[in-house]
């Protein structure tokens, strides 16, 4: 079989046209009519996940984070980011991106991280279209703000998570809950518009984080890596469409982390 016929079925559940405007999705590198055999999924492409492709013989990867988002001036070895995709090229290895549509589409990313918190009764935080939108707000059992950040914690596996919050109010109840996979901070007015009394997002800014509390929203930052389970959520979908299309696939998870942030 080849990548389009892979990137064909992938499509059907998560369109490029669910994609925010000039967000970077689709075939990056390589040809739809490259014969595959061996797809792995990562959230991110960098030199430590194409010597692991290289390594098991990878024909497709597909990525949450594009490894191509600034104009390319030069193919020059050792300048930046090149040596990544001139070791892609030469190793034939075809590299399609899937950025903020698998983050809008239903059943995708931000339902992923809902049903992992106990996120119900879920809607669109932030509206793209009919029915539709990135990231999501919904309920949760009743707890206290700092039991929800330490659920958080464990379930993503962290070393530590940022709190948004003024000392003494860590005992306060919390129930309804946005979430924004990746950096959600701008949509801050849609979790305050909707009730939120917590939003969980990467990214955010010290100033970002007053202008929160000013406006009485409390949020917890555990860091943009939380999409990693993009890998798993998405392997288990492949591994799904294979059963059911009767595909010749293997179908790997990347195992290196890219996470550029470590705690002391």
């Amino acid at each position: 079989m080849k990548v389009r016929d892979v990137i064909e079925r992938y499509e059907a559940f998560c369109p490029p046209e669910l994609s925010l405007e000039g967000d970077q999705v689709g075939l990056q590198i390589g040809s739809l009519d490259k014969e595959v055999q061996r797809v792995m999924v990562t959230l991110d492409i960098r030199e430590q996940t194409v010597e692991e492709a290289i390594a098991n013989q990878v024909d497709l990867l597909i990525v949450k984070h594009a490894p191509i988002f600034r104009p390319i001036k030069n193919l020059v070895y050792n300048e930046g980011m090149n040596g990544i995709y001139v070791d892609l090229i030469k190793a034939d290895i075809a590299v399609y991106v899937s950025h903020t549509n698998i983050d809008v589409v239903e059943g995708g990313l931000n339902d992923w991280f809902c049903d992992l918190l106990g996120i119900k009764n879920t809607q669109p935080l932030h509206e793209t279209g009919p029915n539709q939108g990135i990231g999501r707000i919904g309920e949760i059992e009743p707890m206290d703000f700092q039991e929800l950040a330490l659920k958080v914690k464990e379930t993503f596996h962290l070393d530590s998570v940022r709190l948004v919050e003024y000392p003494g109010y860590l005992t306060e109840p919390v129930k309804r809950i946005a979430i924004c996979g990746g950096s959600g901070q701008s949509f801050a007015s849609d979790a305050l518009a909707k009730g939120a009394d917590v939003l969980i997002t990467g990214d955010i800014y010290y100033h970002t984080a007053q202008d929160f509390l000013s406006q009485g929203l409390r949020a917890i930052d555990p860091g943009h890596y939380i999409e990693v389970i993009f890998i798993q959520g998405l392997t288990m979908l492949l591994e799904k469409w294979k059963q059911e299309e009767g595909w010749a696939l293997d179908i790997l998870g990347s195992r290196v982390s890219t996470n550029p942030f470590y705690h002391l």
